[in-house]
């Protein structure tokens, strides 16, 4: 507070993920004299008189009191069965405190968005969708093998994920070793709850490919003999960026847990192909194809 004018700095990095400044609104707009003054990469400064932006004056105790609110806005994507969003929700709620002509308190509340669910869990068919907790944390390592060198246990879940922060999706065949047998993934899904047929939904990989309306595409992790594994052709990975889902009247971020669920199936290449292939708009999977269920993570919970 400066000569009936607030003072405010705010930082990019005061969120996770990272602050886009340029969404980031007083009560009274972005307009003059409402917008920054100064900025940086990694921080916006606003100055506007006491009177001016949306702030609201009223008494109390006999002090007057100027108070005014500071949101960021962020991006929603929107499905056909669910909405999410990966971004931070920035909110500062600021006052000014006079009695006479000094200023007695600055009173500053910062409200943040909470945090994300875990994942394991066995289908019928005895497949396993599993969450690996591994990290990229020499120079030059490739981050899909280093992942998957562990994996959460069920003491662990719910797992808690920052928004943004890539999700390490693992479905394997349990109890084979018939080399001879190809995992295959069809569509897999988040909802908020463990139940898979729940509202709302958000497509992840549509027939074992990379869901094309989300702007964070999920990522496949190709899987070889080189990734120590001795029947790669049990396994399917690939990589989430995390999110939480939004409610849909209000676009506001619903703190719930993330559940993940694929149909899986066995294919048989004995009478035919059984490759996947996203680079054309139809698989290519001629194989015989058996043993179709449905896996389940645990929970997944997001967090600043």
């Amino acid at each position: 507070m400066r000569d009936g004018q607030f003072v405010l700095v705010v930082a990019r990095d005061v969120t996770l993920p990272r602050l886009s400044l340029d969404t980031v609104r007083l009560l009274g707009g972005n307009e003059a004299p409402c917008g920054p003054v100064g900025s940086t990469p990694s921080f916006a400064i606003y100055q506007f008189p006491v009177t001016a932006c949306g702030t609201s004056m009223m008494e109390e105790n006999g002090y007057v009191v100027y108070e005014n609110r500071m949101t960021s806005s962020y991006e929603v994507g929107i499905g056909p069965l669910g909405s999410i969003t990966r971004d931070s929700q920035f909110e500062l709620l600021f006052q000014c405190r006079y009695s006479a002509t000094a200023v007695e308190a600055l009173v500053v509340e910062v409200n943040t968005v909470p945090p994300p669910p875990p994942v394991a869990a066995p289908g019928p068919l005895r497949v396993e969708l599993r969450l690996a907790n591994g990290q990229c944390v020499t120079k030059g390592c490739a981050e899909g093998d280093e992942a998957y060198t562990s994996y959460y246990g069920e003491d662990e879940y719910p797992v808690t994920k920052v928004l943004q922060e890539p999700v390490y999706v693992e479905v394997r065949i349990l109890e084979r070793t018939d080399p001879n047998l190809v995992l295959m993934l069809g569509r897999c899904w988040a909802t908020s709850t463990p139940s898979p047929l729940s509202l709302p939904q958000w497509d992840l990989l549509v027939d074992g490919c990379p869901y094309q309306d989300d702007r964070y595409l999920t990522a496949l992790v190709p899987v070889f003999g080189s990734s120590g594994l001795q029947l790669p052709t049990h396994y399917k990975r690939f990589v989430v960026k995390m999110f939480t889902f939004v409610d849909p009247s209000s676009l506001a971020p619903l703190q719930e847990t993330i559940y993940i669920h694929c149909s899986t199936a066995v294919c048989h290449p004995a009478s035919g192909s059984c490759e996947q292939s996203c680079a054309r708009k139809r698989r290519a999977v001629a194989g015989e194809r058996s043993e179709e269920t449905v896996v389940s993570s645990g929970g997944v919970f997001f967090t600043l």
